[in-house]
């Protein structure tokens, strides 16, 4: 029987979990036998601690965004000719990882999240682990927490992050271009094209957990030529504050469980307003979704933006706060014969780089 370690990082549902149980469930689909686990580092490691590091981690962010935003840009993004050790991290948490290893005994290790990366290509360095070890990058950067030496494999989401790998000197037959893994009950769309209805449909977002400023930009609406289905998440308050609302243009939708459900809501829809994690985005180029981005939460997924906007798949409504006429401009997108095609010539190039095996099948042959 074959093992398999996922390793994302905190509890928190997050895209790095998402990741690892979309990778789960196309592993298990194809072969039953295989077994998976998934396992935070920090839980396994220092028990009810995880909790409040989270909790910490979600108000810093919420509170104190341009302090966490220059943190973490100084601490993984800024380039250094020489690789930075992070001795804080290998002190905390090197001989857990080894205990991790020791227990679980895994054929396999997955990370989707980049310090169990960076400890395990450590430990790979000093002759401490022998098995495959796989990236599977969830946001559309590397930065250099990431481990590089002794990782076995690189699931990158674009052709611009294999470029930066072979730059940092990995071999390209190590990297594989997957697009960031999103689970396998999602069908793929070959090219878009706008509905013929009367208005506009548009799925508005904020990510799993009903973060960011769906409320205030859900009061600035006002065009009757579009309609609004607003993902709530596990946010129960906003759903409830949302149907209260009463409003012929919003319809509140409560988190959604079954990926066929999610599937025909993105089959049905004509784009989606979102902020720029790397599952949601995944999902909508997998499904060819026109992407607005109205919101960055500090750190990567401002990093996620200016990567997707030189890709040519996303475009940013960043003054739609100040500017009442920011829905005419969504409508002239779509009344703009020539904006949709070359929004599908760029979607056209994004594919065309993408991998024709399932990341899950690669995994399979990484075994």
């Amino acid at each position: 029987m074959k093992k398999v370690l996922f390793m994302p990082f905190l509890q928190i549902s997050s895209g790095h979990h998402q990741v690892a149980d979309a990778l789960i469930d196309g592993i298990k689909t194809m072969d039953p036998s295989v077994e998976c686990d998934k396992v935070d580092i920090l839980h396994y490691g220092y028990g009810k601690i995880e909790g409040v590091v989270s909790n910490v981690y979600l108000k810093w962010i919420a509170h104190f965004p341009q302090m966490y935003s220059w943190v973490y840009r100084k601490v993984v993004c800024e380039e250094n000719q020489e690789d930075k050790r992070y001795r804080h991290y290998e002190l905390l948490f090197l001989s857990v990882m080894q205990d991790i290893i020791e227990e679980k005994k895994p054929d396999i290790i997955i990370c989707t999240h980049a310090l169990p990366s960076y400890l395990l290509s450590i430990l790979k360095q000093r002759g401490f682990l022998s098995i495959p070890v796989v990236n599977v990058y969830t946001d559309y950067f590397i930065h250099r927490l990431w481990g590089r030496e002794g990782i076995d494999v690189h699931l990158v989401p674009s052709i611009p992050m294999k470029k930066q790998l072979l730059e940092k000197g990995v071999n390209e037959d190590q990297i594989y271009v997957t697009g960031i893994p999103i689970h396998h009950k999602f069908s793929k769309a070959d090219r878009f094209e706008v509905k013929q209805h009367d208005s506009l449909h548009l799925l508005l977002t904020g990510g799993n957990l009903g973060v960011g400023l769906i409320e205030k930009f859900v009061e600035k609406v006002q065009n009757q030529k579009i309609q609004y289905s607003v993902l709530c998440g596990k946010n129960e308050k906003l759903y409830e504050r949302l149907a209260q609302m009463n409003s012929s243009q919003i319809t509140p939708i409560p988190f959604i469980e079954s990926r066929e459900k999610m599937d025909l809501l993105y089959k049905s829809c004509d784009g989606i307003i979102t902020k720029p994690g790397g599952v949601t985005i995944s999902e909508s180029l997998f499904k060819r979704v026109p992407i607005f981005v109205y919101h960055t939460l500090p750190g990567q997924e401002e990093y996620n933006l200016s990567q997707l906007q030189q890709l040519g798949v996303a475009n940013h409504l960043h003054s739609w706060d100040s500017n009442e006429h920011f829905e005419e401009e969504i409508i002239g997108f779509y009344e703009d014969g020539g904006a949709i095609e070359t929004y599908n010539d760029y979607l056209d190039q994004y594919h065309s780089h993408i991998d024709h095996h399932e990341p899950a099948e690669l995994i399979q042959q990484f075994m």
